[in-house]
């Protein structure tokens, strides 16, 4: 399948049926097999099998492949319980040693990572830039934003190419939101791997902070262990992943994180985003500069890879899948040079409702706060308020508007309500007046 609907079923990675086909070499296998019954006091096979996140039997061969190196031993019998009637296995004197000395190499121990090159191949079966959205599941996705026609007709053509977007304009008109609603949008599944191994370098990819895992069993209604056989169980079944920053992004934060004390590494942002969207909120307010930024991306923008970087100096390359959205509330020209605006795809700026819209967005919120519509504050704030700012309308100013009112009746002990005198005290908050303060 070339393309995909949200609604589409991605093609899983494939469970290797040996030890061989995991693409690993037995020594990684082997070392990550003791550190995890090191750390982990594990000594059941299926135990071990569902943290390693291989199957029984090629745990099994791992634990007969160390049992003649004499680095296991089996407990016997009297570990059958009501539980399990399973043999149990211990680390030998030597295995323990062994254990330690991988410890000492790298702390990583648990799920068996994805070789770099394999996960290179689920994620071009995943591609981002292969999902293809409707305007009315982009509607749908935008919830109850009201957005002008032509618009949502900018920001279909730019969610389905999978390109850089960037969104400009006032502050307080959406482009956040809209950021959101993109990924929404997106609204399929893809699979997400534990690790990734380069070079001997095992490399933590999943995050539970950014990766909504499913419940595989409840979406097929069939058993656990059949849909466990239907992928590579190093990975884990996730919504396509969404990382948003603001204005704690650092350059830094786009490398390899090295943990010395614990000698592992970890996937930077852009790689944990993976098949997703990768949200640089308030771009400009930053302490790199946005051209610095941009900068770093110039590569995998137009190439669709990245280049990363290990401890020892060794540069290699990633797969970059990831549909990037810069907002910002600068104009484009003032914080880019044509160079850096060229490799940004597309442009679209954002700009406040007009009357009518703003109008539908107060009536909106009005409605969803239960606050009844009043005709004498409309006028007074329309004709009144908005004629000292130019009329210039911007999309938060409904909600908070509205939510200064409720407060009011909520501290006066009155039901909510409208009234020229409210939308006063409503709009005093809403802006500071200029005027020199003594000090």
């Amino acid at each position: 399948m070339n393309e995909l609907s949200p609604d589409a079923r991605i093609a899983p990675p494939p469970p290797p049926t040996t030890l061989e086909e995991t693409g690993l070499p037995a020594t990684l296998m082997r070392d990550i097999l003791l550190k995890t019954m090191y750390r982990m006091s594990l000594t059941l096979v299926s135990d071990i099998s569902r943290i390693v996140c291989l199957s029984f039997a090629q745990v099994q061969q791992l634990i007969d492949e160390c049992r003649g190196e004499q680095l296991l031993e089996a407990m016997g019998t009297l570990q059958a319980n009501a539980r399990s009637t399973e043999m149990g296995f211990q680390l030998t004197d030597a295995g323990r040693k062994r254990a330690q000395q991988a410890l000492a190499i790298s702390e990583y121990y648990g799920a068996m990572p994805v070789p770099l090159e394999s996960y290179g191949e689920q994620v071009r079966r995943q591609s981002i830039r292969k999902v293809k959205i409707t305007r009315d599941q982009l509607v749908a996705a935008m919830g109850d934003l009201i957005l002008p026609e032509n618009l949502l007709s900018d920001l279909g053509p730019a969610v389905t190419s999978g390109r850089s977007i960037l969104m400009y304009g006032p502050p307080g008109n959406g482009k956040s939101s809209i950021s959101n609603g993109i990924r929404d949008a997106l609204g399929d599944n893809i699979y997400v791997p534990h690790a990734v191994v380069h070079s001997g370098q095992v490399i933590a990819v999943f995050d539970p902070i950014v990766h909504r895992k499913i419940k595989v069993a409840a979406q097929a209604g069939t058993s656990l262990r059949l849909q466990s056989n239907r992928y590579d169980p190093r990975y884990v079944l996730c919504e396509r992943p969404t990382v948003i920053t603001g204005g704690e992004l650092k350059l830094e934060m786009l490398e390899l994180k090295y943990n010395s004390v614990a000698r592992t590494y970890q996937a930077p942002l852009q790689f944990k985003a993976m098949g997703g969207v990768f949200i640089v909120d308030d771009l400009g307010r930053q302490e790199e500069p946005p051209q610095a930024l941009v900068n770093r991306w110039i590569v995998p923008l137009e190439m669709n890879y990245d280049i990363l970087t290990l401890t020892s100096g060794e540069k290699f390359i990633v797969p970059f899948d990831t549909l990037v959205i810069f907002s910002t509330n600068f104009h484009p020209n003032t914080i880019f040079d044509q160079a850096a605006l060229r490799r940004i795809f597309f442009k679209i700026k954002i700009d406040g409702p007009n009357q009518a819209d703003f109008l539908k967005i107060f009536a909106l919120v009005a409605r969803k706060r239960r606050i009844p519509l009043n005709e004498d504050a409309l006028i007074h704030l329309l004709q009144t308020k908005y004629p000292t700012i130019d009329n210039v309308y911007a999309n938060y100013q409904p909600v908070f508007l509205i939510d200064q009112m409720i407060a009011i009746c909520d501290y006066e002990g009155k039901p909510y309500h409208m009234s020229p005198e409210l939308i006063d005290r409503a709009w005093s908050n809403m802006f500071v007046r200029d005027e020199d303060i003594v000090r």
